[in-house]
């Protein structure tokens, strides 16, 4: 695989093996790169942020090697897999491997995925669409420069053509209205995916608390029902719109 000298600057913090849900259309491994330049306080992938046991390289280039052929595609996700050194070599890598390739960003790069894109070696893109952008700092850090980057990662991704989709993790913060402002600041998408928020849960003196105690504005997380309904909502600006439970 001639991916193999490239890859010093990768830090791969987890794998999964094999999924059928996180790239649609495809069975897929997902690899979780460490670092992010945001802070989000609901994140469920906090163990992997800062310093985490990082994954030799060889077996994992090794497993992609054995299962050419069989798996459709890799995932890239993290933490913020544009933040990697070496993620155009290992892209181009997999690509040479057979691969199909999604990223999984949060838009903050938008340098990183025109260099990707403008050689074909993305073929769908998932952006996590946080909040409205005059929530961006409060929600996910001051790493997040409200939003910086965001707009443009749309704007390159629409005229692409390739497939990606706008995910939005239904916090408590983000009320109707705000769903509203957020799905209006975008032009009609194919596809506009409103996920299930899940509470983060963290071990402190033997015993668990809720990381959203320490959140701005934090509330009543939105069950099954409620994201229907919001869905239907906002639907006049996104018809595309979709829950992922």
């Amino acid at each position: 695989m001639t991916v193999l000298p490239f890859e010093k600057n990768l830090r791969i913090a987890g794998m999964q093996k094999s999924s059928t849900l996180d790239f649609p259309g495809c069975l897929s491994a997902v690899l979780f790169f460490a670092g992010c330049n945001y802070n989000c306080y609901y994140c469920h992938n906090r163990d992997i942020l800062n310093n985490p046991p990082i994954l030799p390289i060889e077996p994992v280039l090794a497993f992609l090697q054995k299962r050419r052929g069989l798996l459709d595609g890799v995932v890239l996700s993290g933490g913020e897999a544009s933040l990697q050194g070496g993620l155009y070599a290992f892209a181009r890598g997999l690509k040479e491997l057979g691969y199909r390739v999604k990223l999984d960003t949060n838009g903050s790069r938008p340098a990183v995925l025109r260099t990707l894109l403008n050689d074909g070696l993305v073929d769908f893109a998932a952006v996590d669409y946080k909040a409205p952008l005059s929530m961006y700092d409060a929600i996910c850090g001051e790493g997040a420069l409200g939003g910086a980057g965001l707009f443009e990662t749309f704007g390159m991704l629409r005229d692409s053509g390739i497939a990606y989709e706008a995910r939005v993790t239904m916090i408590p913060q983000i009320t109707e209205k705000k769903l509203a402002e957020m799905a209006e600041s975008l032009p009609r998408l194919e596809r506009f995916v409103l996920q299930l928020y899940r509470p983060v849960f963290a071990g402190e003196n033997g015993r668990l608390r809720i990381l959203e105690a320490d959140a701005p504005d934090a509330g009543r997380p939105y069950v099954p029902g409620e994201l229907h309904d919001l869905a239907v909502a906002v639907r006049y600006a996104q018809p595309n719109v979709s829950v992922r439970l």
